[in-house]
Order: C-alpha cells, then structure tokens, then sequence
C-alpha cells in the first residue's frame, strides 16, 4: 500500500504525531554512536524507524536503517562498528498506516557527480506532488514514497556547480515545512526552512575551542551526548560545519518567524528548550492560564498521562486544588496488540490507561490533557474515571479546539474527523461524557508563551490547527483538493 496515493490509508489512532527527528554531528569520534544516543533522546519524534549515514573520509560512507525503535535498530556491536567515521546524520521516522518500507526510511542517500550525499528531513513539502511531477517529466526515477526525496533529484539537476549552491538552489524552489540535515564529503549542512515551522538547534562538542558540531531537532539530544547548546539555528538560515569551521549564510529575505506551536504544548520532549524557552516550564503555565480562565469547583487535579502531568500540575497550582496521579499510564504496551472481540476492543484504552481509585472515588475530578482530536480516548478515560468513583468529571484542554489538519509535518485526521470541527464545545463535553469541557483560549495560550495575545496580522508562531491560517502556500491542495488525505501522509518523515 503507498501511503503517497492510496487516500484510504489513515491512521485511527486517536492523537497527533509528530513526523520525525533528526541529528547530526561533524568532527567527532564515535559520530556513529553519539547519533544514536541522539535518536534515543528524540524517540519520541518517532517510532516507526530509524537510520544512520556516516562518513569516514575519502568518499566513504557507511549507512543502516531498520523498522522500530531506536535500540532495536542500533544495539548490535557489528551495526554500530561498521559505521565508521568523524561525521553522521540520523532519522526517527513516524509513518501512518499503509506503506512503512525499507525504502521509506531516512536518511535517504544518493551518489551524485561530486560524491554521496545524506538527506535527513523534518517536515512537510507542500508542492511535493508538483515537483514530483515536473522532475518525473524530466526523466528522475524515484525511489521512495516520501516526499523528502524531491531535494535528492532538485540537487541533481542543479546547474549549480558547489554542494551548497545546489541545496540552496533546491530549497528555493520547495514550499512547505523543513528542518534538514545532510552529510556530503566535505560538509554536515543545517537549514531550516523560511519561517522556521519546525525547529533545529546547534550544540558544540568538546568546549569552546573545538571543532566538533551538533546540530538537531530538540536540545534534550544534546544533553544526552555531553553537547553544549549554542543557539536555535534561525528560520531561513542555512550552517555549514566543515574543516574550516563554522559558518551561516541567510539566502531568503527576512521574513517574521512562524514556529509551530504545537509543539510547545505536546511534541516536543519536556526537558527541551526551545526558542530561548523551557518548554516544562511553558506547560506549567499553560495550565495556570487554562486555570484562571476555566477554573470550576473541584477537589483534586488529574493529568492525562503523560503528556498532560506539567499543565495539570500549572492548573493545580494555581487553582490552589490538590494535584493527583489519578490516572497510571502503562508504559510497555506493544503497538501490534490484537482486538479480536467488541468486548475486548472496548477494553483497550486499559492497557495504555488505568484509573487510581483511591485519589479518584468520591471526588469531583479536573481532568486535564493536552488536546483532544476525535475524542474517543478522552471519552473512554472519562467514563474510567466515573467507573472509578468520581462524583463529577470536568476536562480541561491546554489547547484550543483543533478544527483544521497540519499540511507542515504532522500526521493529523482529516477535516471530517476532528471532533472540534464539527461540534460546538456543549455537544463535545456531551459526546466524552464529562461534566463540563473548556479549552485555552488562543490568546491564553499566546500569554502563557509570554505574548500579549494573538496578533491577527503578524501572528508569531504557526497555529493553523486552531485557525485555519496557514502561512504557506498549500500548493499541492489547491491543484488537486482530492490529493488532501494523501498530502497529510506523505510527510517527510
């Protein structure tokens, strides 16, 4: 099944996802292993695959890929001895139902003119299918469903005669969403794309005096590999790390930054910082924002594990209400359980969720999660917790309604699907089953984000998911708005 064309393939589950992470390092010993490390750090971009590129001089490059997770892939010793060399890129890959081949997983590589090439991408193209269909034209034979293969065959065709010049050239004709990686013989390069949707940090290996870069999705990988963080690597900027050194190069016009919101409130991992700002810390006070803006009579905070504990923990604390695990979540739950049976399928939220009774019965319960998409986990963990005991069950949301898709790299349900797209907030609260239903205003969630509000003219992050404003052109949808299920799916993940 090609998840490229086949409009059917949509996953069921009932949550976003990020569509991957990526890592590179220059200059070091062991790249190979400290890119690993980095993956492990960012799994939660991704856990479909993963895959490696080194290189170790001379032309030579050394690559593994495997389906699942990251120690999966990469803990046999003969893996990670065979990739040799000073410099490496990796890939976490989050891929929908339908086609999850070999072929699909990152880094893509390909031998050009003047040498191998690594390509590791997070994001989406929103003129993929476009691209695809000219360079096809051309006579380029693709190799992968993913949309990131169209920078490999825009680098070919460049007349450009640098490595530099034909990425450059590549990503002045994409549109869409792109936080890249690549490794060349010469080069670990980092560009993000104009308004900086998707992030990409720079970190430095070794001290102040070293030659030895790191450059990924999330600052939490470079914790994990010793690596100090220098700076957020800036929308439109482009960062060559090579034997000379560093240095940047800003080859699209200033434009104002449209980071992604979302992934303050969900995707990034808690311990990260991003933009300057401790994204823990930006839970915490999303959730006192939600607090004081929806707070209800209650006698204790539940969070909807995990992603929900740091804005529950911001509500209770500002509410001045006890805060409670009163939910457990199962954290070694495979991915392939069978259903077989209504019963059993009905069941299933318990093996990833269970109620703690003991903090819940007799209580009236605030129960707080990060978003809610088509609603049918939130309705099951609503009725757990009545089960449990709980007197009166409110949930509260640290996001606006989600009423429209992500075209920029994150797998989300069609239109249809999306339960705050179709429903007022009355019939939502009705459809979970809770006492009542109250989600962060965007201007709340602009404060907690240290904003005044949102600007309706010069919005500061990209929050198209809540208002349908999408800062980049969505090319591909509007010459063929029956391409939509699939454009959603054939993310650069």
């Amino acid at each position: 099944m090609d998840v490229s064309t086949n409009p059917h393939a949509r996953t069921e589950d009932d949550a976003f996802h990020e569509e991957c992470g990526v890592f590179g390092v220059w200059g070091a010993q062991d790249a190979a292993a400290l890119t690993a490390l980095g993956l492990h750090a960012l799994q939660h971009r991704g856990q479909e695959a993963a895959g490696i590129v080194s290189f170790s001089g001379e032309g030579q490059f050394h690559a593994h890929k495997g389906r699942g997770l990251v120690g999966d892939t990469f803990s046999d010793a003969k893996v990670m001895a065979s990739l040799k060399g000073h410099a490496a890129i990796g890939h976490n890959r989050y891929a929908t139902t339908g086609e999850s081949a070999l072929r699909n997983v990152q880094p893509l590589y390909a031998d050009f003119e003047f040498g191998g090439l690594a390509v590791a991408h997070n994001g989406n193209l929103t003129n993929a299918f476009a691209l695809k269909r000219a360079l096809v034209r051309r006579g380029c034979l693709f190799q992968s469903t993913t949309d990131s293969e169209v920078f490999v065959h825009l680098i070919a065709i460049s007349l450009y005669s640098t490595v530099l010049d034909r990425l450059i050239d590549a990503l002045k004709q994409v549109q869409g969403a792109y936080s890249l990686v690549t490794l060349h013989d010469g080069a670990l390069i980092g560009a993000r794309d104009p308004l900086g949707v998707r992030p990409l940090v720079l970190g430095r290996l070794g001290g102040p005096e070293s030659n030895a870069w790191v450059m990924t999705s999330e600052t939490c990988a470079l914790d994990i590999v010793g690596a100090e963080f220098v700076r957020d690597i800036e929308p439109g900027e482009v960062v060559i790390a090579d034997a000379q050194g560093l240095r940047s190069i800003k080859p699209f016009g200033r434009q104002q930054g449209r980071f992604c919101i979302f992934e303050y409130i969900y995707f990034a991992r808690p311990d990260s910082v991003i933009e300057g700002t401790s994204v823990y810390d930006t839970r915490k006070r999303i959730g006192a924002e939600l607090s004081r803006e929806s707070g209800v009579p209650a006698d204790v905070i539940v969070p909807v594990p995990d992603s929900g504990v740091p804005a529950a923990m911001g509500y209770a604390a500002e509410a001045g209400i006890p805060f409670e695990l009163g939910i457990i979540r199962n954290h070694y739950v495979g991915r392939t359980f069978i259903e077989p049976t209504d019963q059993i399928r009905h069941l299933g939220v318990k093996l990833k969720h269970s109620a703690n009774r003991v903090m819940i019965q007799g209580r009236r319960v605030v129960l707080v999660d990060d978003s809610i998409v088509r609603g049918t986990t939130s309705k099951k963990i609503v009725e757990m917790v009545r089960q449990a005991g709980a007197s009166e069950v409110h949930m509260r949301i640290a996001a606006p309604p989600t009423t429209h898709p992500c075209f920029y790299g994150i797998d989300t349900p069609d239109r249809d699907k999306l339960l705050a797209a179709n429903n007022s907030v009355e019939e939502m609260a009705r459809f979970i089953g809770a006492d009542s239903l109250a989600f962060i205003s965007l201007d709340g969630l602009y404060r907690a984000l240290g904003k005044p509000g949102r600007d309706p003219r010069a919005p500061s992050f990209c929050d198209a998911c809540f208002t349908g404003d999408y800062a980049i052109p969505l090319t591909d949808v509007q010459e063929d708005p029956a391409r939509v299920p699939s454009l959603l799916m054939a993310n650069g993940a």
